[in-house]
This record gives structure tokens, sequence and C-alpha cells, in this order.
């Protein structure tokens, strides 16, 4: 795989994905596509610093037509709630479109206890093995054109949505999340009322 540094438009790269500025050092999501499949290659940690990109570029994804998409966890350190609960968002809009599907490929015993534990097998497929994905280019940060305070709020909702996503996809996962919701619910309440 190959990591790109430059940073272009949504339509610039080779085969017109979405281009962002990295987030971290230490996790890179990779996208391509091969037909009409998209794959995202994890590398490093899935977490909230990232789920944002994988939440916009599912979105461009799912405008352009694209109905099939492989999540490969390979080399996927860890994954949090919020990055869960982003791919489930993708696996519910997908359902909600009546047609396409997301699979999790390569996925170790870890991560599928954490999948399976938010009950997300029920949403998605999930395979410990799996065909390689296309060659692929790092899916980097939108603009930091924005203010911190735009891009905190950003990330609040982005955070927000894919909890809730957790709950649709499992209901009892509103037990798990309750504190959560609630507490960012109230953030976002606190950060439009500041303004």
């Amino acid at each position: 795989m190959r990591d790109f540094p430059r940073v272009g438009r949504f339509d610039s790269m080779g085969f017109g994905l979405v281009s962002f500025e990295r987030v971290t050092v230490d996790s890179s999501i990779q996208v391509g596509v091969r037909g009409p499949t998209v794959w995202v290659k994890v590398e490093g940690k899935g977490s909230f610093l990232n789920s944002g990109n994988l939440k916009e570029f599912s979105r461009e994804m799912l405008d352009r037509g694209y109905r099939e998409f492989v999540i490969d966890l390979a080399d996927c350190a860890m994954m949090d709630s919020t990055f869960m609960g982003t791919m489930a968002s993708v696996a519910l809009r997908l359902k909600e479109l009546g047609r396409g599907h997301l699979h999790v490929v390569h996925c170790g015993n870890r991560s599928q206890q954490l999948l399976s534990g938010l009950g997300l097998d029920q949403i998605f497929d999930i395979h410990s093995d799996g065909n390689s994905g296309p060659e692929c280019e790092a899916l980097q940060q939108a603009s930091r054109s924005r203010t911190s305070d735009s891009r905190k709020q950003e990330q609040t909702e982005t955070m927000l949505e894919a909890h809730e996503a957790l709950c649709e996809a499992a209901p009892e996962n509103i037990f798990r999340f309750k504190d959560v919701l609630d507490f960012l619910r109230q953030d976002l309440r606190h950060e439009t009322s500041s303004k």
C-alpha cells in the first residue's frame, strides 16, 4: 500500500475519492475502489479521531451509488465505540436503501469480540479471512480552514451519530451508552447556545 502525502479535492485523486489531510501519525485509513466495491483499510487505531473522515467518505461513496463496502481490519490495532458506530451507520444506511452490504474482513479475535459484543454481527458480515483489496490511498483529514470550535462541534456530532447507530443496530446498547449519549447531547446544546 502506498501512502500519498498530497491534499486534493474530492475528485482529484486517481479514482475520484475524497482526499483529506492526515489526522494522526499512529493511524491511517486507506481507501480504494475495485469494480462496484469500496475498500477501507484501517491501519493502527480506528477511533473518534478518524471517524469523521470515514463518515464523510462513506456518505460521498453512497451518494455516488456504491453499495458494497469492505472494511479490512488486518492492520487494525484497536477500535473505539465511535469508530464501530460509524461502521454501523454505513451498514444501517445500506439497509435503509434496501440493497448493499458492509463486510468486515481479516477480523482478529479481539475485534470480532468487540463487534459481536455490540451486536454488530447482526448487521454486517464478519470474516477472519478475505480477499486482498485494491491499491489504496490515504484518506486524510478535511481542510483545517474551519475554526477549532466548528471542528469540535463536528467531532461531537459524529460521536453522537455513531453511538445512536450502535443503539439502533442493537437496542441493548441503549443501556450501555445512555450516559455517553446524554453527555454528547448536552455538550452539543452547550456548544450551540454559546454561539
